[in-house]
């Protein structure tokens, strides 16, 4: 049962059953005990009626042989043989008199009721059953009066249907109701269903929360909230897709182009026309890769594994996998300071990070340049570094060069495409990093990349603990 409607109504009509149940039982008890009083309040009229009024003995009662019986102090003990004139009479009242002196002077029923009882009331076996016994004196005799109680629940078990009647009817009543109650109070719920459910995948307007309860209010919001970062998720795809078309559109008819002359050219200058158009395709592959690495950064799709990560191992594998690259265009790439340090995040993505860092810097400083990497140390932050003695950035630009398909002088940046930094700005974002622009000592860029320090290793600076390159 995994249905909020039916739990509630199992759980509601339930509670109404069993408070029904022992409703009814306190009613059946209260109900058999005032019953009682009521008839123990009639056998009293009847005493008190006839000690004011007396009675006239039967003719029968002057014949029979007189049975003088001495008062009784004490409950008697049940009789096996009750006499036969008796069985005749049972379920009646039977009234009985007696004299001071004990002499029985009458009696309702022929041969006599049950023995004198004690004074009040009193509970006794006679003719083979239980019966209610009144007994009261005044100064000249005694008066006696009893009751079946097999006849007095017989009376009072006719009364008893009457009583569930209306707890019956009161569990039907609220079961219809908190029916009725339930359903109305879930309304919400299935109106915000039906909204959704009739909404395609272009309607992504927010959901009216103002009509909604308390309880189900945070839940429109949330699901609005879900649908703006949808709408903008859905938004930078799209813009990306237009800028990828466009920013491949231009590498691609290069490289047709060049293709083209390369075909026309003369055997003396077909060589050269096969570097342009070599560096036309590498432009166009740079360009693919950084795509499929945003698109992957947007998406987000992968399962991100958290790993202590050492940055030191991490630099040193880097500008070993460019330094061809770099001693190809005349550029010192080194790794200078570089403390030991541990971080939490994911390697590959980090990998990643520090491959755009020092591709770009590679590719906007000039031949004969310097890029140093550093990793630097301080408290329980981990700070990465590349600085360069390029060109650099001016102070107003750097916050557009963190976007996508910037490029400040694209006319000297013939390979370029724009999504270097933009990279490694969301890489660092979804790692718990801290990307800062700054003017490097030589007067070029530093891009520097902060971290917090794993806690083991903060721990034990020493770096003994094993990570992950």
């Amino acid at each position: 049962m995994n249905s909020i409607r039916q739990r509630l109504l199992f759980w509601q009509i339930t509670a109404l059953v069993v408070t029904s149940v022992l409703v009814s039982g306190f009613t059946y008890y209260l109900a058999w005990e005032a019953f009682n009083r009521v008839r123990d309040f009639g056998m009293e009229q009847i005493a008190h009626s006839v000690v004011r009024h007396g009675v006239r003995p039967h003719s029968w009662m002057l014949d029979r042989p007189e049975h003088p019986a001495p008062r009784a102090t004490a409950r008697p003990q049940p009789q096996d043989n009750p006499p036969p004139w008796v069985s005749d009479d049972l379920g009646r009242f039977i009234s009985q008199i007696w004299s001071e002196d004990g002499e029985l002077l009458y009696a309702s029923v022929e041969g006599g009721g049950p023995p004198l009882q004690a004074m009040g009331f009193n509970n006794i076996q006679w003719a083979g059953e239980a019966w209610r016994v009144y007994t009261l004196e005044d100064d000249e005799e005694v008066v006696q009066v009893a009751k079946s109680v097999r006849d007095r629940a017989s009376t009072f078990a006719q009364m008893v249907p009457w009583l569930l009647v209306p707890v019956g009817l009161l569990v039907l009543v609220l079961s219809v109701l908190i029916r009725a109650a339930v359903n109305r109070a879930l309304a919400p719920l299935d109106a915000l269903r039906q909204d959704i459910r009739q909404r395609d995948e272009k309607d992504l307007l927010p959901i009216d929360t103002r009509g909604l309860p308390e309880e189900v209010a945070p839940l429109g919001q949330a699901l609005n909230q879900l649908l703006e970062r949808v709408t903008r998720l859905l938004s930078r795809q799209r813009q990306m897709l237009a800028d990828a078309a466009h920013e491949l559109n231009t590498p691609l008819a290069a490289v047709k182009l060049q293709a083209q002359l390369t075909r026309r050219a003369p055997e003396h200058e077909r060589g050269a026309a096969l570097d342009e158009l070599d560096r036309g395709i590498t432009r166009s592959t740079h360009l693919v890769t950084q795509l499929l690495q945003m698109a992957r950064l947007e998406a987000d799709g992968r399962e991100r594994q958290p790993v202590p990560v050492r940055l030191c191992q991490l630099a040193a594998d880097t500008v070993s996998a460019f330094s061809a690259r770099a001693e190809a265009r005349g550029i010192d790439l080194g790794l200078d300071t570089c403390e030991t340090a541990t971080v939490l995040a994911d390697p590959h993505d980090l990998q990643v990070l520090l491959d755009n860092l020092v591709d770009n810097a590679l590719r906007h400083t000039p031949p004969g340049s310097q890029v140093d990497l550093r990793v630097e140390r301080e408290a329980n932050r981990v700070t990465l570094i590349v600085n360069d003695n390029g060109p650099g950035i001016p102070e107003a630009d750097r916050p557009r060069v963190l976007e996508r398909f910037v490029r400040l002088n694209p006319r000297d940046d013939a390979t370029g495409s724009g999504l270097g930094l933009a990279i490694v700005a969301q890489i660092a974002q979804q790692n718990g990093g801290l990307l800062t622009l700054a003017s490097s000592p030589p007067g070029g860029l530093s891009v520097r990349v902060s971290f917090s320090a794993h806690p083991a290793d903060t721990a034990s600076p020493d770096g003994t603990m094993p990570a992950t390159a």
